[in-house]
């Protein structure tokens, strides 16, 4: 872990209005370092916009709307992610929540086939803090196996983009979860194929996914938008130099910055938001630049 760098007033300035599209706070299953509502003041208190709030289990979407009418001045955010605890890709999930005014689906994260952390065997150490519980479900014998959105074919399948068109009829953010490259760039296309507006790549550097740079671009000249993650560098899972590689080539105008943050070993959220200013500004990104990845591109996705 990483000591907590000097932050300047001038990374402060650049997150101001910003907001955050990928939070981990409390209620939920996993224990978190800061609710919903105190999230809501400690942003208000640092000039942020708000936030997405995001559960591996639940929809959030309700949840959020109580939270920006107690907190005036915030703008807070739900979303459903498919895993297996909503139905996995279940198109009646994504009609009540689009109902319900949820601004984002995830495709599957802890289910997905692709993501191997919570499994039996998916390794040891420091693991993400939804792994335990994975690994719990399955010592229960109620862990239904993983999923894919392709299809024994390899095209999306048709539960997939079923989910994908209640996305783009709800004006909804697709984002990729935690599939591998090889389901990404068929559900982009498909997303794209359908008239869904706003596809974001999740944490692209997460090692679930680790897509290359060269990967990045392909995906953001596709009409994708690459969200790059400050717990994904912060905590060792991919080097920072990565990070600023795949911004510089995909370029600020198609990159978005998230902090992915909440769990009670890291730093608080909004103080991480500004250590990711402060680290972009120290690898040579322009205040212009941040303000471009952290306010402009999460507004456009959000309004």
């Amino acid at each position: 872990m990483q000591l907590s760098p000097t932050i300047t007033d001038e990374a402060w300035d650049a997150l101001q209005g910003a907001s955050d599209l990928q939070v981990h706070v409390a209620p939920d299953v996993i224990p978190r370092r800061i609710d919903d509502l105190d999230l809501a003041r400690e942003f208000l208190v640092h000039g942020l916009r708000g936030f997405i709030l995001k559960s591996h289990y639940t929809s959030t979407a309700e949840r959020a709307r109580v939270v920006s009418k107690a907190v005036p001045g915030i703008s807070a955010f739900g979303g459903i992610t498919l895993n297996h605890s909503v139905g996995g890709l279940n198109p009646v999930a994504v009609e009540i929540a689009g109902r319900s005014g949820a601004k984002i689906v995830w495709m599957p994260t802890v289910d997905a086939e692709n993501e191997t952390a919570g499994l039996p065997d998916g390794g040891q150490g420091r693991l993400p803090f939804w792994a335990e519980i994975q690994r719990e479900l399955a010592s229960l014998g109620i862990a239904p196996a993983r999923m894919s959105v392709l299809d024994a074919d390899g095209r999306v399948s048709k539960a997939a983009r079923t989910c994908i068109e209640l996305i783009a009829k709800h004006d909804m953010i697709l984002a990729t979860g935690h599939l591998g490259r090889h389901e990404i760039f068929p559900l982009v296309h498909a997303a794209l194929e359908v008239k869904v507006r706003k596809v974001l790549i999740t944490h692209a550097e997460f090692p679930s996914q680790n897509l290359s740079a060269a990967e990045q671009v392909q995906l953001a000249d596709m009409g994708a938008m690459i969200e790059h993650c400050f717990t994904t560098m912060y905590t060792g899972k991919a080097p920072w130099e990565a990070a600023f590689d795949g911004i510089r080539k995909v370029g600020p105008r198609r990159s978005i910055v998230s902090t992915d943050l909440g769990q009670p070993v890291n730093p608080p959220v909004a103080e991480g938001f500004a250590m990711f200013a402060q680290k972009l500004l120290d690898g040579g990104f322009a205040v212009g630049e941040v303000r471009q990845m952290a306010v402009v591109n999460p507004a456009a996705y959000l309004d």
